[in-house]
């Protein structure tokens, strides 16, 4: 059994990935971790699912090092094993957003001293309750899941990606054509939708119309889109999604800027951005409506309806006191 068993995405972050897996056996050697009490692997596109369930089988510490993607394939395979209970998950963030890794303090250690200093300090970090979702009993929630502007722009950039029109790896530059693609997707409405939320037991229920909203953002964390958030206060281990409708644009661009102004992201939550916290939540959209989730491009996937439930809680390192 391995200590820590770390799963390496690696073309995350420009390649970043690579530079960890070469410098980890001199990292551990320095914190005297023996050559058998850990073990490091390269992620596979074939057969990644068969590699998770083997490294949760032979560890107490799995680390997924890349972007949410990577540390949400993770917990998706997970949801339909028997280690939710007994493995502590860790991130090393190397992905463009990094929400996850932002309100597990991961993201300013490894922003403000780099990679290889994060390392040591997540080695040695405790581990906290952390909420897991079910989308349509399937997919595992474990930041956010929207429809609407945002999930057009992630499908628009995944394809841009694919089809070799971004040809860089860099963080930057991922970032730079995610604000190309929002002003060509900035028009982008809802086509219709019908929001139905559980708000504490099944006879307290809530129903939105959302056709011609501009998005609609369900969190389970307090982070969105790269550090905003539009959420009035999320708690990651109780039970509850935080939602947030969007009518339009420049509420949207208000739900963005929250978390990067205090002063006025406490004004805008408090007057404009209803938050609502719920138990379980189904949405009835568009056959072609983009949907994502953990920045992940869901779109055609899930059909028109969505339902997200609770499903279990894991164990996660963090940082945060």
């Amino acid at each position: 059994m391995y200590k820590f068993f770390f799963l390496i995405n690696p073309v995350s972050g420009g390649g970043q990935g690579k530079v960890i897996h070469k410098f980890l056996p001199e990292i551990m050697e320095s914190m005297d971790f023996k050559a058998d009490e850990w073990k490091a692997e390269f992620t596979r596109k074939e057969g990644m699912e068969e590699q998770i369930l083997t490294a949760l089988s032979s560890t107490e510490k799995l680390v997924a090092v890349g972007g949410d993607g990577t540390v949400s394939s993770v917990l998706s395979i997970m949801l339909s094993s028997e280690y939710a209970d007994r493995v502590h998950i860790g991130l090393i963030p190397l992905g463009t957003g990094n929400d996850l890794a932002r309100v597990l303090g991961l993201y300013k250690p490894f922003a403000d001293k780099g990679l290889l200093y994060l390392v040591r300090r997540l080695l040695m970090a405790k581990s906290r309750p952390f909420d897991i979702w079910t989308v349509n009993g399937k997919y595992a929630l474990a930041n956010y899941f929207s429809a609407g502007i945002d999930a057009r722009i992630a499908h628009d950039f995944n394809h841009d990606r694919a089809t070799g029109v971004i040809s860089s790896n860099s963080v930057v530059a991922n970032k730079l054509h995610y604000v190309k693609r929002f002003f060509a997707d900035r028009a982008y409405h809802l086509k219709s939708g019908k929001l139905s939320m559980v708000v504490n037991t099944p006879e307290l229920n809530e129903t939105v119309d959302l056709t011609g909203h501009t998005t609609v953002i369900v969190g389970n964390i307090p982070s969105f889109a790269s550090g905003a958030n539009p959420f009035f206060k999320s708690d990651m281990a109780d039970g509850y999604l935080e939602v947030v409708c969007v009518p339009n644009m420049l509420n949207f661009l208000l739900a963005i800027a929250v978390g990067n102004i205090p002063v006025i992201g406490y004004f805008l939550k408090k007057n404009l951005l209803k938050s609502r916290k719920v138990r379980s939540l189904t949405l009835e959209l568009a056959d072609d409506e983009y949907i994502q989730l953990d920045g992940e491009d869901l779109s055609g996937k899930l059909g028109n309806r969505v339902t997200i439930q609770f499903a279990c809680q894991v164990h996660m390192l963090t940082l945060e006191e």
